[in-house]
């Protein structure tokens, strides 16, 4: 068996966290290949050294001095190597470093320092071989993985008993550094994964699992044993941030299991997301709704225009509006001549106004309504398909808690519902369904 282990900044934001981590690369000899964030935050008071690195780079770019900033990196990875007694040269990295940030840099080059310091330092406490992800990630020049490339590269240097691959980046063509979008470093250990045909991919972080509800909005929210690709896209969409949007496809791709797992409770099973769970499932039944998400920040644009399901080219008309303006519509529930057209407060933050002169002027709607402060909730779950008068249930229970739903849109594949409410109603909504279709099944029965 092969497991890829990926682990968060958490997991690794100081020597303590190391151990943890040795402790469980140690405890598997399938965990051959292992994937490092850059150190996190220790406390609410500490700062990311990949923050810290971004912050560098605009001072270095401003003129501005960056040595207390660049020094406060440099700390963190001296007091892990004395803490670990570890030999790694340290400081003739830093002086790599601080050389090309005299001479110029790429903002990608410095912040990607922070991944590989980790791997080095994570390299040697193991006993495991250092490979840096510029050797064996191969960015294409349009900024995608080249995955044939990747693996070309992999075969040819991944023939140690055990690997330390740093996340976030690898390189372009030429060489040159690229870095993934933030949380990067689970694209990281997905890529590998896929590659060197994982049987599973661990990615290790600070909770166990995927919750049904934000533990914040409902503290004693239940864990979810297993969750397919589909409902993780579902949630991740509306902002369940457990794992990187971008990673679910290269496991996925190859049907391999991704299991979320916390550094600081090794022994909990975390969640398993799987391309299907449907034998899983006759022996226990999922709850009816697996997640429920959502975020703040909408703006709803409502039209009406007479006769409008009649004439020809109308919606593209309508939409174009939005695609002129570089605005990506999130939903579009729709009746007859009325349409609801629904886009993030930050994408129209600008130009909100504008595309409303423009529907005016080439729509010519017989009425139109701009609505903000609108959060979307979706509720998630391969237990709601054919599951008769869920969406009437919904509606019903948050009537009585005189939640007014502005908005609702059930998927054509019957796996969610997304509705629409006030912000200010947000986390009483996500409570009132977490007690009505979770808390209820809970008593009756069965999860975790």
């Amino acid at each position: 068996m092969i497991k890829v282990a990926k682990f968060g900044g958490s997991s690794v934001a100081n020597a303590e966290q190391f151990k943890k981590v040795k402790d469980i690369i140690l405890s598997d000899p399938a965990r051959k290949f292992v994937v490092t964030s850059a150190c996190g935050k220790e406390s609410s008071e500490d700062h990311k050294v990949t923050d810290l690195l971004y912050l560098c780079e605009a001072h270095v770019r401003y003129g501005v001095s960056y040595e207390p900033l660049f020094s406060l990196v440099e700390d963190k990875y001296r007091k892990i190597k004395e803490d670990l007694g570890l030999k790694l040269d340290l400081e003739a990295e830093f002086q790599k470093i601080r050389s090309r940030m005299k001479k110029g840099m790429s903002v990608d080059y410095l912040v990607s320092r922070g991944e590989y310091l980790a791997a080095l330092l994570l390299a040697e406490y193991l006993g495991y071989k250092f490979v840096d992800a510029a050797d064996v990630i191969a960015f294409s020049y349009n900024g995608e993985i080249d995955m044939a490339r990747t693996a070309e590269l992999m075969s040819a240097r991944l023939d140690a008993e055990g690997v330390v691959i740093p996340g976030f980046y690898g390189a372009l063509p030429g060489g040159a550094i690229r870095v993934m979008s933030r949380g990067g470093s689970d694209i990281t250990g997905s890529v590998i994964a896929n590659i060197v045909g994982a049987d599973v991919y661990e990615n290790w972080t600070d909770v166990s699992g995927i919750y049904v509800a934000d533990p914040r909005i409902v503290p004693h929210s239940v864990r979810v044993a297993r969750v397919n690709y589909s409902e993780l896209r579902a949630l991740s969409y509306l902002g369940a941030n457990v794992l990187h949007d971008d990673a679910v496809f290269p496991a996925s791709s190859k049907s391999i299991p991704i299991n979320i797992r916390n550094t600081n409770e090794p022994e909990n099973r975390g969640t398993m997301i799987l391309n299907d769970c449907s034998e899983m499932d006759k022996e226990e039944p999922p709850y009816t709704i697996t997640g429920i998400t959502g975020r703040k920040g909408f703006v709803g644009i409502t039209l009406v225009k007479n006769h409008s399901t009649v004439e020809v080219g109308f919606i593209r008309r309508l939409l174009s509006v939005f695609e002129d303006h570089h605005v990506s519509i999130e939903y579009m529930p729709s009746m007859v001549d009325s349409y609801s057209i629904i886009v993030r407060a930050e994408a129209v933050a600008n130009c909100l106004y504008d595309i409303v002169g423009w529907i005016r002027e080439r729509i010519r709607p017989d009425a139109l309504m701009v609505e903000e402060h609108i959060s979307l909730i979706a509720c998630v779950g391969r237990g709601m398909q054919k599951k008769p008068g869920l969406a009437g249930k919904l509606l019903s229970q948050l009537g009585a808690e005189d939640i007014n739903v502005k908005i609702i849109e059930l998927t054509s594949d019957e796996l969610g519902i997304v509705f629409g409410i006030d912000d200010d109603r947000y986390e009483d909504a996500i409570r009132c369904i977490y007690d009505k279709f979770i808390a209820e099944e809970k008593k009756e029965s069965r999860l975790i």
